[in-house]
């Protein structure tokens, strides 16, 4: 099968397996941030490795699931789980959920995911809302020949972050004393964490945090003229004049702490679309 074919056969066995409406929002749920799935009044589950096509995560606190049902009086799609290109995917693999959650009908795609904080200003366990991104991977989910029904060759990325889901986002935190930034995201491919070097210069390139997914999904959701929100819980600092060694249990554990007012801001954003 070629690619679309694949989309289209996937999102086929999908809609033949739901027993309710289908999903108006999509929702990628990150490292450590999978609480969500708790506010979602779930409906139906489907496993990755049931669902034919679907990439299987391979990240020890990533799932694997499609969530369907309703969140904020709002239908809802929930990836418990996401792909990334250092699991060994290629970007069109890392992609193809939101592919199909497009065609099964969503309006916005809301994300999130663990950053590292490249801005001093920050402090572990806030959270940045996105307003703009640098793409620092090594291969884009668009490249290769333009599969024209699902968008042209050359999207345009001057928004790629909907400005007016982001105004509410700050507005929601505000108002609900959640430390919040917006800022600038560098998606990166990992698995390793970055030199001292590296983060010098990440930060001088004009990016706030950084992080090893995100970006290729909003790619493909701008491809496909699919407004976007995303937010980073920020777990660790990456100060390259006093760098500790990354633990992965304490960026967990700042990505828990982090976890309700994201919940919070996602939960009444999506009441409000």
């Amino acid at each position: 099968m070629t690619y679309s074919e694949k989309v289209h056969h996937t999102v086929a066995y999908i809609n033949a397996e739901l027993n309710s409406p289908k999903p108006a929002y999509g929702i990628i749920l990150g490292t450590g941030l999978g609480a969500l799935v708790d506010d979602i009044t779930i409906e139906h589950e489907l496993a990755y490795e049931d669902l034919p096509n679907f990439p299987v995560s391979t990240v020890e606190s990533h799932k694997g699931k499609l969530i369907f049902g309703e969140l904020s009086g709002k239908k809802v799609v929930a990836m418990q789980g996401r792909f990334h290109y250092y699991e060994g995917y290629d970007m069109k693999d890392v992609t193809f959920p939101v592919r199909v959650m497009k065609l099964l009908g969503i309006k916005k795609l809301f994300i999130s995911n663990a950053a590292g904080g490249v801005n001093m200003d920050f402090n572990v366990a806030d959270l940045m809302i996105i307003e703009d991104h640098i793409d620092l991977t090594k291969e884009n989910p668009l490249t290769g020949k333009n599969m024209d029904e699902f968008g042209g060759r050359f999207p345009d990325m001057s928004e790629p972050y909907e400005r007016k889901m982001i105004d509410e986002a700050l507005e929601i935190a505000k108002v609900n004393g959640i430390p919040c930034h917006e800022g600038v995201y560098a998606g990166v491919s990992g698995p390793n964490l970055e030199t001292r070097a590296e983060y010098r210069y990440i930060a001088r390139i004009g990016a706030d945090a950084v992080g090893m997914s995100t970006v290729p999904e909003v790619i493909v959701a701008r491809h496909m003229d699919l407004p976007v929100f995303a937010i980073s819980a920020i777990t660790d600092l990456c100060d390259p004049d006093h760098l500790e060694k990354v633990e992965i249990s304490k960026i967990l554990a700042a990505a828990a702490k982090a976890e309700k007012g994201m919940t919070k801001i996602i939960k009444e954003l999506i009441s409000r679309q």
